[in-house]
């Protein structure tokens, strides 16, 4: 409930002498929580040399290093564990599963290898050993299994667990949620590309069957019940995979919280018997606990001497409380008037200040956001604009020609002027018609495409039997310059839209055809790259000037100066087949070869 702001000044006034009292008692809190901090890491790097020492002495058995864990948690209030040079769980061979890859494909790095899993990188030992778990169904001996992961450190570290393929990445699955996060949330955007993150982190899918399926009881069961501990186990091993982890071979110390918990993670390196570096691993709770109470005694003594000073800061706290939110509204507000909105006020209260502060911070939103949009409005209308005029301009030179040559044969025709070529008159003005009526169908296509609304259906088909249907059908025009055409085609499926496609390839071999020379050769190929395809049609003949490669995708453009009509087409052609490449979302180009000019753009390959 909302106070006043009078009523709220009366209740400070009274309160002020028990505040004073109160804060005496509150301010251990504050106070004590650092100092049982640094009492309490004390603590656990001192009890962690012992453990280390026990550890390399039972290092051996694993039933051992299980109850010097347990040990030490009832001791210290402290879970602890040891993991490999990798960041996995040791002596985890009461819960792992035993896989081994196919051979089918010989290839593969991990054919016909056994391969060990932890299972509590992946699943909760609950659910393990839950009656009514759907991994019942297929984490048994002799199930087959699918795995994918990454290579790191030339081992091969496992991400995700299905049935098969094809449920890697849907419901159902199992995954290491610490390493998978890391790598989309933090590893990813560090590349330029992920061919370059799969370069560094090759990734490898695989299929097998499990052979082992071991399952822990008794007091090894309790080891891998505490989740929280298992997740910051894993996502250590996350950074230290990564590379994250820039003090992996050194003594550390980390906070961490969850739900409103810190705690304090240790991590220590140590070799074992065998000289393989080895991490001690610990976490403890930052809650007090019943230890506390004998550290309590002692810290009294400070209570007294601050209590005093107190006092004094109290008034000077109180008379600063209520003008402070009142210079912080001016100051902001004096930036607002010079259109700064990036500041805002803090709302700490519930009063008339807080309403206030409240309502001038929501005041900067909104006229933050209307300039902001009303700046993008005038750039857009800018655009629009622009592309109104030249629009206008290029369809008002394009009809001017064939409206006079229409208007020039009418004349003849009725003048009666070489009555003998009525014929030839009548089909000219009937090519121009033609010509007006193919302009403006590209016109509004193009329109289409640029309208903001159009949507690409993709499906997937074979662009090498695309390409050979479409030579097939323009062989006429090539052997009608006596052209050679040259193909260098591969079966490849690819994910986009055929019908569009398809008429950016008719638009660029026409292209090709109209410019290459006669007895020249043009040539068409297929380039497969790691998930794309490149598709080149490259044409012998003139060059395109440098300064004009970017140009030919306007509308109406021609590299003639005088923009002749002689060359053919709309001079739409290229400005569709743009449009068509960009709701793709894929390169496209065209650069100068040594003997003549190549387009080409790039296709999805069908995963």
């Amino acid at each position: 409930m909302k106070s006043g702001i009078v009523l709220k000044l009366f209740i400070l006034t009274s309160a002020l002498c028990l505040f004073i009292l109160s804060v005496v008692f509150v301010g251990q809190t504050v106070f004590f929580k650092e100092f049982y901090v640094h009492q309490k890491e004390k603590d656990i790097q001192t009890a962690l040399q012992s453990y280390k020492k026990d550890y390399l002495k039972n290092a051996e058995d694993p039933q051992a290093v299980v109850n010097l864990e347990l040990d030490f948690y009832q001791k210290h209030h402290t879970w602890i564990t040891t993991l490999d040079a990798m960041g996995n769980l040791k002596h985890t061979g009461d819960f792992n599963m035993e896989i081994k890859v196919d051979s089918s494909d010989d290839n593969h790095p991990l054919a016909n290898q056994r391969l060990t899993i932890p299972l509590y990188s992946i699943m909760n030992v609950e659910d393990f050993n839950n009656d009514d778990s759907f991994l019942d169904t297929w984490i048994q001996e002799g199930e087959r299994i699918a795995m994918e992961g990454r290579m790191m450190k030339n081992q091969p570290v496992v991400q995700r667990v299905g049935r098969n393929p094809s449920h890697l990445r849907e419901e159902g699955h199992l995954e290491n949620h610490q390493m998978v996060n890391k790598e989309y949330e933090v590893v990813v955007p560090r590349f330029k590309n992920a061919t370059k993150y799969d370069e560094k982190y090759p990734n490898w899918l695989v299929k097998g069957t499990v052979t082992k399926v071991h399952a822990p009881e008794g007091v090894g069961f309790s080891r891998y019940t505490n989740h929280l501990f298992l997740d910051r186990v894993k996502a250590f091993q996350a950074d230290l995979l990564y590379g994250d982890d820039r003090k992996a071979n050194s003594s550390k110390i980390m906070d961490f919280e969850e739900n409103h918990v810190k705690y304090k993670i240790f991590v220590d390196t140590i070799k074992d018997r065998d000289g393989k570096p080895a991490y001690v691993f610990a976490m403890t709770s930052l809650q007090p606990v019943n230890e506390a109470a004998g550290v309590m005694r002692d810290y009294y003594g400070y209570i007294v001497i601050a209590t005093l000073l107190l006092v004094l800061l109290a008034s000077f706290y109180y008379s600063r409380r209520i003008a402070r939110p009142l210079l912080r509204i001016n100051q902001t507000t004096q930036r607002i008037t010079g259109l700064d909105f990036s500041e805002k006020i803090p709302v700490t209260t519930q009063d008339e200040i807080g309403d206030l502060s409240r309502n001038i911070n929501e005041l900067s939103d909104r006229l933050h956001t209307h300039i902001t949009r009303l700046e993008q409005d005038i750039e857009k209308e800018k655009q629009l604009e622009n592309t109104r005029k030249e629009f206008i301009s290029g369809v008002s030179h394009e009809l001017k020609t064939p409206l006079s040559v229409i208007q020039s044969c009418l004349s003849i025709l009725k003048d009666g002027v070489a009555s003998h070529k009525r014929e030839y008159y009548f089909a000219a003005m009937e090519d121009e018609v033609r010509r007006m009526d193919l302009l403006i169908a590209d016109m509004l296509e193009l329109a289409k495409y640029e309208s903001g609304t159009y949507q690409m259906d993709m499906d997937s088909f074979s662009i090498d039997t695309v390409i050979e249907r479409i030579c097939a059908k323009f062989a006429w025009k090539i052997e009608s310059k006596s052209l050679q055409l040259h193909t260098r085609l591969e079966p490849i499926e690819v994910v986009a839209n055929q019908r569009r496609i398809e008429q950016v390839i008719v638009n660029f071999l026409t292209n090709a055809i109209r410019h290459t020379p006669e007895q020249e050769s043009i040539a068409i190929s297929i380039v497969e790259e790691r998930d794309t395809v490149k598709v080149c049609i490259e044409n012998k003949g003139t060059h395109i000037p440098d300064e004009q490669l970017e140009k030919i995708w306007n509308r109406f453009y021609r590299g003639e100066a005088s923009r002749h009509r002689s060359t053919g087409g709309t001079g739409l052609g290229l400005a569709i087949s743009r449009r068509i490449l960009e709701l793709h979302g894929v390169p496209y180009g065209v650069i100068n070869t040594s003997d003549g000019v190549m387009f080409y753009f790039h296709l999805n390959k069908k995963i």
